[in-house]
């Protein structure tokens, strides 16, 4: 029988993990089940996966059209992961923060002293669009370095409408150029600005009045989200952005009970969000009517971290509730990270999750919290070809292997954009 024409064979992996499985979160027992196969091969033509499975029967059954497949012998293949949660476009640097903390000062009380989201804010308007660009370009680079080819990433650091607009702008020129695929935000409830100080309802309204639809009516997000917090937004603030921003065509998200148990997690069940995000101090009943309603529940131990916070969310418990969970790096000032693979490594070293159910997690499950689960998060024919090579015989190395990036190879849509962990092009 005569092979298919491929553009591009992986063959001879160690280890190929496919995530093969129910068109939908992964959840409890399934979020183990990775689909792994050892000598595995994938072949990939316009840019999709054409099949996968053991290398005997990929070689018999294509052939590549031009140049040699690509032997992953000693390798592991995994669906390109998947970041869940950033908040990538800003302007300067908090290094001086982290003295601040290691002094014991709160997130709250470096807030209030002018710190925190505000100094961002401060910074972030004050930066042109290119000068924006040219910094959310490199930290793209540096994911896509890291095996990420899709990112969620939220506006939130302007607080206006012209900045807002203006970071959503950025974002958008930055998708257009880069090879990571940029799920767009808008998080204009993130902190209350200096000019609504002690307004929060006038803030939400302007947001809902005079932001809100410009958003909607350029195309310029796909989600709204919102800072439910104690000394932020209420619940109710927040119930009535969300609801705004969903009758103007932008599905909600929640930053949820991450400082304070405040109601995020059933708040998000109630509205159908996309997700709920951090989940460090929700409620039991919170977490259930969660899993109940199929929110999916964004986990990021790297911003646990870098507030210097003891207790991380009981992921285990979560998984036993058959709450659907995703990972991110919560990329921001305050968290600097782009390594989803030190994402995973903290989410099994300090939240208890294995390694197979952490890389679910950065795939397939925070793919269907970014309404991606159709096109990308697992190597399956008809999906998107986003794949990463990594230098290890197993996918356990992507935790084992802690602050070493062992990503060698990306393909993004088809196309190889990292070879021998270099960009390719730059």
């Amino acid at each position: 029988m005569a092979r298919r024409s491929a553009d591009l064979l992986i063959v001879n992996a160690s280890e190929l993990v496919t995530l093969a499985g129910p068109a939908r979160p992964r959840r409890g027992r399934e979020m183990g089940e990775i689909g792994a196969i050892g000598d595995g091969a994938l072949a990939i033509r316009g840019g999709r996966v054409l099949a996968a499975g053991p290398s005997p029967e990929i070689r018999a059954s294509f052939s590549q059209k031009r140049g040699r497949p690509l032997d992953a012998s000693g390798m592991t293949v995994i669906p390109g992961l998947v970041d869940a949660h950033t908040h990538p476009v800003f302007a300067g640097t908090r290094e001086g923060e982290l003295l601040m903390k290691l002094e014991g000062r709160s997130y709250m009380e470096i807030l209030e002293a002018g710190g925190g989201i505000m100094r961002t804010v401060r910074e972030t308007r004050a930066a042109g669009e290119r000068e924006l660009l040219v910094s959310l370009l490199r930290r793209l680079d540096t994911m896509l370095l890291h095996g990420t080819t899709t990112t969620e990433a939220k506006s939130g650091y302007g607080l206006d409408r012209a900045n807002e607009l203006k970071l959503l702008r950025v974002l958008r020129a930055a998708a257009r150029r880069h090879p990571v695929s940029v799920v767009p935000t808008f998080l204009g409830a993130h902190a209350i600005p200096p000019e609504y100080r002690g307004r929060p309802d006038e803030y939400i309204d302007f947001i809902i009045r005079e932001v809100l639809p410009e958003v909607s009516r350029r195309g310029l997000a796909e989600y709204c989200d919102v800072f439910c917090e104690e000394g932020v937004f209420t619940v109710e603030q927040s119930r009535r952005l969300l609801t705004a921003a969903r009758n103007m065509g932008l599905r909600p998200r929640v930053h949820g009970d991450e400082l304070s148990r405040t109601g995020g997690a059933e708040l998000a069940a109630e509205l159908g969000a996309a997700s709920a995000d951090h989940l460090l101090m929700s409620s039991p009943e919170g977490l259930r009517r969660m899993a109940e309603a199929g929110v999916v529940g964004v986990l990021l131990p790297a911003a646990v971290l870098s507030l210097m916070k003891r207790e991380f969310p009981d992921a285990r418990g979560m998984v036993s509730l058959g709450l659907p969970i995703a990972l991110g790096t919560d990329l921001n000032p305050n968290c600097m990270t782009e390594s989803m693979p030190f994402v995973i490594s903290l989410a099994c070293y300090c939240m208890g999750l294995r390694p197979s159910e952490a890389l679910a997690a950065s795939t397939v499950n925070a793919a269907h919290a970014l309404g991606r689960g159709s096109e990308l998060g697992s190597l399956e024919p008809g999906k998107r070809a986003d794949v990463a090579v990594l230098d290890a015989p197993s996918h356990i190395h992507l935790a084992y292997r802690l602050g070493v990036n062992i990503v060698d190879t990306v393909i993004k849509g088809g196309r190889v954009v990292v070879r021998g962990g270099r960009l390719v092009g730059a």
